[in-house]
């Protein structure tokens, strides 16, 4: 009798683990721009199909804003703007996207997301800030505030890398800082003393994570980075991941 229980609930897990390879989470990237193009799109779009495939879940791609309704959104675990700029979408397009933040759905900026959508308040306080302006690529000494989150739990303390460092605008005061940059670093800073330079908050029921790092080809194959940005990615899938 014993060793029958042990059959079933070995045949039970097993059905389990399969059912959860079946069907992982999903993320869509979105990667539209409707201003300036970033020749590192591919190589984002690769490097996040490779920590998908790593790391159990499944990776869609678009530059269509189509994509953005409600029923299609329903598929995703999180979905993660990268690169893009400029306006995107219409009001439904715009509406949908709302509807999937509120309904407790992720999202991952990366970079020029926050170059995008300029005249949509909502959007600018969702994702957190707007990109004011960039100085020369260069290197530059980051500050990690927060050691407790996916996204920087594997990071030094201070962390020097090279790559576009944006300074922002309208900066929603309800961000939780995770990085910021030391403006003494580097030239051409322009947000004082609080310069953040990945974030997250909650917002109206989603989780939201952003990084200004990723504007450099090189970014995508340096593992401090990746895992970086896949700890976004887990965060922002919650507990769909």
């Amino acid at each position: 009798m014993f060793s029958r229980l042990k059959i079933i609930i070995a045949l039970t897990w097993m059905t389990l683990v399969l059912v959860s390879f079946k069907n992982p989470p999903r993320v869509l990237i979105m990667s539209k721009t409707a201003g300036f193009y970033h020749t590192s799109i591919p190589a984002g779009i690769a490097a996040v199909q490779k920590l998908g495939s790593e790391n159990g879940f499944k990776v869609d791609t678009t530059t269509d804003p189509a994509a953005f309704t409600t029923k299609h959104l329903k598929k995703y675990a999180a979905v993660i703007f990268l690169n893009t700029t400029g306006t995107l979408f219409n009001e439904g397009q715009k509406t949908a996207l709302q509807q999937y933040i509120r309904s407790g759905g992720g999202f991952v900026g990366v970079h020029a997301a926050t170059d995008t959508e300029y005249e949509w308040p909502w959007y600018n306080k969702m994702i957190g800030a707007w990109f004011d302006n960039h100085p020369k690529q260069q290197a530059a000494k980051l500050i990690v505030k927060d050691k407790s989150h996916l996204a920087t739990k594997h990071l030094p303390d201070v962390w020097e890398r090279k790559d576009e460092w944006y300074n922002f605008k309208n900066i929603n005061p309800g961000i939780k800082a995770l990085i910021t940059i030391d403006e003494k670093s580097y030239e051409g800073g322009k947000n004082g003393d609080f310069h953040p330079m990945a974030w997250y908050h909650n917002f109206e029921g989603g989780r939201v994570f952003y990084t200004g790092l990723g504007h450099t080809n090189e970014s995508y194959s340096e593992p401090l980075f990746l895992q970086h940005l896949l700890g976004g990615i887990q965060y922002a899938m919650g507990n769909k991941k």
